[in-house]
C-alpha cells in the first residue's frame, strides 16, 4: 500500500512521468484497460486476469511480459489526468476498426467481475467519444461481449 501511495505522489509531482515501456501503444492500451478495471473502485483478480489475457493476445506477449506491462503502467494509469493522453495515442496510431476492437476489450474488462457499474458505463462512453467510436459501434461491441460471456443483456444497463 505504501509503495502504491509513493508512486501516486511521484506521478503527481511529475516524477516517473511515464512507465518503463518501449511501445507507447502498448502503454496506452494497458493503461486504458487498467483504468476501466479500477473505475468501479475495485481491481480484482478476475479483472487482472482478463487484462493479462487481452494484452497477451493483442500484442503476442508472454504471460510474464504482459504482467510486467501491467505492473509498469498500473500506478500511472490510475491518474485520471492521463486519460486524454492515452486515448490520443490510440487514436493517432490505430485505424478505426481497431479502436472499435479496443472498446470491445474494455467491455470485456468491465464485465470481468460479472457486473457493470454506472461509473464504468460512463467511462466507456467517454473513451468511445475520445476515440471517435460512435455510440452504435460501442453498443455493438458491448453486445458481442455480452454474448461471448453468456450474460443476459436485459439484466444489464448500458
Amino acid at each position: 500500500m505504501l509503495k502504491h501511495i509513493q508512486k501516486l505522489f511521484a506521478t503527481a509531482n511529475g516524477e516517473g512521468d511515464a512507465p518503463q515501456t518501449d511501445d507507447p501503444l502498448q502503454t496506452a492500451i494497458a493503461a486504458l484497460l487498467i483504468e476501466a478495471a479500477f473505475f468501479d473502485g475495485h481491481f480484482d483478480t478476475r479483472e487482472r486476469q482478463q487484462i493479462l489475457k487481452l494484452l497477451q493476445t493483442r500484442f503476442t506477449l508472454t504471460e510474464q511480459a504482459a504482467g510486467a506491462l501491467i505492473e509498469n503502467v498500473q500506478a500511472w494509469a490510475e491518474n485520471p489526468n492521463n486519460l486524454h493522453r492515452f486515448t490520443k495515442t490510440v487514436k493517432d496510431v490505430l485505424p478505426h476498426d481497431e479502436r472499435v476492437e479496443l472498446i470491445e476489450m474494455l467491455w470485456e474488462v468491465v464485465y470481468a467481475d460479472g457486473k457493470l457499474d454506472d461509473f464504468e458505463a460512463n467511462l466507456l462512453r467517454r473513451i468511445g467519444g475520445l476515440l471517435y467510436v460512435s455510440d452504435q459501434e460501442r453498443g455493438g461491441a458491448r453486445k458481442r461481449v455480452l454474448k461471448r460471456l453468456g450474460i443476459d443483456e436485459s439484466e444489464r444497463p448500458e
